[in-house]
């Protein structure tokens, strides 16, 4: 029996509807239930203002549209502070959803004009070129009645807040990192059950964080945003301020005597929180924008306890919580008596083991250590530090004050943190080790979004690099909800970007490079102004991102773009290209088969292709023409360039054909069918072993399938001699990792210094098991269509891919039965929906239209016969091949 409804509304792309920075919000909702070719026809929408107050107003709507997704707000545009509640009922041609329950919104402050507070800071000057002590702030203000009250609160640093003795909200490393001088957002808080009536003390620590600490590599730079710590919060109730930043507050220091974001936190806690001195005010730049951000809050999202503790080879204590993760740890106070005052516990953070000691060296300039010093009494149950966070998987502990000198699995929590975007996707097949690779992907993402999307969480860097974003964009919008976070991090690329009337992107956002000297242009890692929003608005369907970084991509493309006299790149340019290919030696990363310049001058006619598009869905009609000329002239002067007529390329590499069968760069059929097979050749002669880097990684599996070579592709992510994919997982990886032999056969580390276990731009290869091995991807930008296309090959017998889109969530199942000779599979079309199902053995262009709810089809199949492949190489006594466990 059919029985559908409304599951979830949204407003924009914020997490919930608390504290948005719209006037006038699209409106979304999510269906939940099953029901064969449903579509909507129309939509009701009741919108109530100011509920239970004397500006309250109701209206109803009914609107003609089949769209569920971003549909204009249809009432009176909100003010600051406006509270409205939203019930929608989706209208078919014979069954319609019930009411939803009501959904509310409620606005924060819209206008510069709604800020009374003032920005603080103390009035003792902290140091320029070295750690800042957090500083405590401190207010105390009556209330009369409680009534309802928000906290608008952000600082130039992190803060953490407490009225009455208790900590406001679940965020933490709040206001997050923004590029500061443009942006900084603010958090609104509901606060309204910690109040009292009569005296109240609202007291707020902020410590240094990205604002004011030591920020990059070689040794980094301090204080790059401001010099000193500051604070601004502005306490509502009952339509009054009750507490703002101003004059009248005090501030000092409590038990943290330094916290560092590479370096981590100390603190006493015998140091008594005091709050004796002055602040003064300060002037906020009227250039710096307050913004209410849809990026969701970062917070602790789970919590892991140790696998293990044990004794390392030289007598340390080693904590293993089985888990690289990034996060810090909890420790348990209460084993701890009176007798240990003034001692101190060190925790030190690695992310691997080397001869069974904890491995500092991927770590750089980064200490990564906690030190906890005892007080008599102590003042909580637990500690856990508030103003920096780690990379880790293992924590060796120093001076656990215990008869055992060791502490339990009940006394240390691995707490793991992250921006809590929505999680959107998930896989599974029969292979274990293809399923653990898939998890490595996902863990390895979470790490690396706190805030900003990172290249690595652990060591002296932790920066927002646009290259690594760019390869891995497509992934990470399936496994999350990333538009609110990814469209944040954009607009500081586009602000700093135009910084002095420049055009070239940072090559980091935010751009936090300036001791690596001037900026410089550099395909695929400026190309993110391109790429980026163009993969967003495929997955969430939402042309306003194009929108929003449309000045910033023309600007790179027309002006920054240094080009020759043939209009391609300029030949005297320096190009990172096929980042870290694994021919690459330890201490030349960017040494890569692949000619750079190759790599550039593809990436320049996809993204000046990709340029026509967006202008077209712009409404740009001029620009559009004149974009989509330049790119089938670039095409032509590219393959004059590059391509041979048999479609060898000039640098013969994996990367190299994957980039033009991906790209679609070849002039046609013949030419195509060349570079497929001279791409098979070099799979098979490198004994399905991975030779790409950044660049061709998320693309070779992809270019196999579209050269209709499948089985390749599986035999590539079966392999697991490094390097591979599954050579980490044999490894005992448990997140990507930066080089294909971070960590070589032997158990030793690579020698090179750039060596993190927990980089996700390799992760990209997931795209590829959602949409070949799982089976699904969106035909229509957004998700309003899908094809469902799986592929089974290797030894893969089944598959299973979620992903929770806009309208629902879609599903594909297959399992090979009958001893693998019947091909079953099922899916689940969400409501509102249409797809496109291609069984093994179709083009693509064929298949069966299919409407919303759960479908099941069953054929003969016959496997791919040329599995298993054989690799290439010389006949014996030239070469010993290994043994391949696939042969036969």
């Amino acid at each position: 029996m059919d029985n559908i409804s409304i599951s979830k509304i949204t407003f924009e792309h914020y997490p919930d509807g608390f504290g948005i920075g719209h006037p006038a919000p699209r409106l979304s909702w999510r269906f939940s239930g099953e029901a064969n070719n449903w579509k909507q026809v129309a939509v009701e929408l009741k919108v109530l203002v100011n509920p239970g107050t004397s500006s309250q107003s109701s209206e109803t709507f009914r609107i003609e549209t089949s769209e569920s997704i971003l549909v204009p707000w249809p009432a009176r545009s909100l003010k600051s502070r406006d509270i409205a509640e939203v019930s929608v009922r989706a209208i078919g041609e014979k069954l319609s959803t019930p009411w939803s329950a009501p959904a509310t919104v409620e606005v924060a402050l819209l206008d510069r004009s709604d800020w009374t507070a003032d920005l603080i800071e103390s009035e003792v000057t902290q140091p320029v070129d070295d750690t800042k002590r957090p500083v405590v702030f401190q207010k105390e203000f009556v209330v009369d009645s409680i009534r309802e009250s928000r906290l608008y609160i952000t600082a130039h640093g992190i803060y953490d807040a407490k009225i009455n003795g208790k900590r406001v909200g679940d965020h933490v490393l709040a206001p997050g990192w923004t590029s500061y001088n443009h942006r900084l957002n603010y958090q609104v808080y509901d606060v309204q059950s910690l109040l009292r009536e009569g005296m109240n003390t609202l007291v707020i620590e902020v410590g240094e964080g990205w604002y004011a600490g030591r920020l990059g590599f070689m040794g980094g730079v301090r204080s790059i945003y401001g010099e000193q710590i500051g604070l601004i919060a502005q306490l509502e109730g009952g339509g009054s301020v009750l507490a703002k930043t101003d004059t009248s507050w005090t501030c000092g220091t409590g038990p943290i005597l330094k916290s560092e974001l590479y370096d981590g936190e100390v603190v006493d806690l015998r140091e008594e929180t005091k709050a004796p001195n002055s602040v003064i005010v300060k002037d906020l730049d009227k250039e710096v924008m307050l913004a209410a951000p849809e990026i969701p809050p970062v917070r602790c999202t789970e919590d892991i306890i140790p696998v293990s503790i044990s004794k390392s080879p030289s007598g340390k204590v080693i904590v293993d919580f089985g888990q690289n993760l990034v996060g810090w740890v909890r420790v348990n106070l209460n084993p701890f008596g009176p007798e240990c005052e003034g001692k101190t516990i060190q925790l030190s953070h690695v992310e691997v083991l080397e001869n069974g000691e904890c491995a500092s060296r991927p770590l750089r300039l980064a200490k990564a250590q906690d030190s906890i010093t005892l007080s008599a009494q102590v003042p909580e149950e637990y500690w856990e530090p508030k103003f920096t966070f780690h990379g880790f998987r293992y924590v060796q502990v120093d001076g656990w004050p215990t008869e055992s000198a060791s502490p339990t699995i009940n006394d240390l929590t691995a707490r793991v943190v992250h921006t809590d975007m929505e999680q959107a996707g998930w896989f599974e097949c029969s292979d274990a080790m293809v399923n653990k690779l898939h998890s490595n992907v996902r863990w390895g993402m979470r790490g690396n979004f706190v805030s900003v999307p990172t290249d690595c969480p652990q060591r002296d860097e932790r920066m927002g690099w646009t290259g690594d974003l760019g390869v891995f964009a497509g992934t990470a919008n399936f496994l999350y909800d990333t538009h609110g976070m990814l469209g944040n991090w954009l607009a500081d690329l586009a602000a700093e970007q135009f910084e002095q009337d420049g055009v070239l992107p940072p090559p980091v956002v935010p751009d936090v490079m300036q001791f690596a000297g001037p900026r410089q242009p550099l395909a695929v890692w400026s190309d993110v102004t391109v790429t980026a929003p163009w993969d967003i608005y495929q997955n969430f369907g939402d042309a306003s991102i194009l929108r929003q970084q449309y000045e910033s991509m023309t600007a790179w493309v027309d002006q920054g773009l240094p080009r020759g006299p043939n209009r391609l790149w300029s030949k005297t340019t320096h190009q990172l290209g096929d980042w870290l290919d694994p021919s690459a030696p330890p201490q030349d990363p960017g040494k890569a088969l692949t000619d750079s310049q190759l790599v550039a001058n593809a990436y320049l006619v996809h993204i000046t292709g990709t340029l026509a598009k967006i202008s077209t869905i712009l409404g740009y009609a001029e620009r559009a023409a004149s974009y989509e000329r330049d790119f089938e002239e670039l095409k032509v002067i590219f393959q004059n360039e590059y391509i041979t007529p048999n479609g060898r390329l000039a640098s013969d590499s994996q990367t190299a054909y994957a980039l033009i069968i991906c790209f679609d760069l070849c002039t046609n059929d013949y030419q195509r069918e060349g570079s497929g097979e001279r791409l098979e050749f070099l799979v098979r002669n490198n004994g399905f072993k991975v030779a790409t880097g950044f660049v061709g990684t998320p693309l070779i599996c992809r270019a196999l399938s579209i050269s209709g070579r499948d089985f390749l592709a599986y035999r590539m992510l079966l392999e697991k001699k490094c390097p591979s994919w599954l050579y980490a997982v044999t490894m005992d990886s448990t997140t990507m990792w930066e080089r294909w032999d971070s960590m070589l056969p032997d158990g030793s580390l690579n020698p090179g210094d750039m060596l993190s276990f927990n980089h996700y731009a390799f992760g990209a290869i997931a795209q590829w098991l959602h949409e070949v091995a799982g089976g699904i991807s969106a035909l229509e930008p957004g998700w309003k269509k899908i094809l469902f296309r799986p592929v089974p090959g290797g030894i893969i017998s089944s598959a299973s891919v979620r992903h929770l889109s806009a309208y629902g969530m879609i599903e594909c199942h297959w399992k090979l039965e009958n001893s693998g000779h019947r091909f079953k599979l099922e899916i689940l079309v969400p409501l509102n929906t249409t797809a496109r199902v291609v069984l093994p053995g179709q083009i693509e262009d064929g298949g069966v239209e299919v409407g919303s709810g759960r479908h099941e089809f069953s054929i003969e199949y016959a496997a791919d016969a040329r599995w298993p492949p054989k690799p290439i190489h010389p006949p014996p006594p030239f070469y010993h091949a290994e043994p391949d466990e696939f042969a036969g």
